[in-house]
């Protein structure tokens, strides 16, 4: 029940391929102003076109802060971490998954930015 409640408030199909770990509220000291953060690992599933004879998962990448549209007046942060997948016969060839809810070249989910861009507000100022 608690992610049928979630997957309204978070960017579409992101809780199928992440795990939630928890949730803080807490301060934000830029700007003096409560968020809550939001904390999720990838899921141990290959991305679609890929062998699980072939690859291994070998842990994750740095933790990514993403920001989401705001709940409740309060400003929303998806920390995410990727899982880093491995081919098995060439340690060199690494793989991650696309996720498409996230803004190319942004640390602001594709919904939020295209509210931004449709306000006349530029989400590149919004992107730090």
């Amino acid at each position: 029940m608690l992610d049928s409640i979630l997957s309204q408030f978070l960017p579409q199909d992101l809780l199928n391929h992440f795990t939630l770990l928890g949730v803080k509220e807490l301060g934000d000291i830029k700007t003096k102003k409560d968020c809550f953060y939001f904390y999720l690992d990838e899921t141990n599933t290959l991305p679609d076109g890929y062998s699980v004879s072939d690859y291994e998962s070998k842990g994750f990448y740095k933790r990514t802060s993403i920001q989401d549209f705001p709940i409740r007046g309060k400003a929303v942060y998806l920390n995410i971490k990727r899982r880093r997948w491995r081919k098995k016969s060439d340690y060199s060839i690494e793989l991650k998954s696309d996720y498409t809810f996230i803004a190319e070249g942004s640390k602001l989910t594709n919904e939020l930015s295209a509210f931004l861009k449709g306000t006349g507000r530029d989400p590149r100022r919004y992107d730090k």
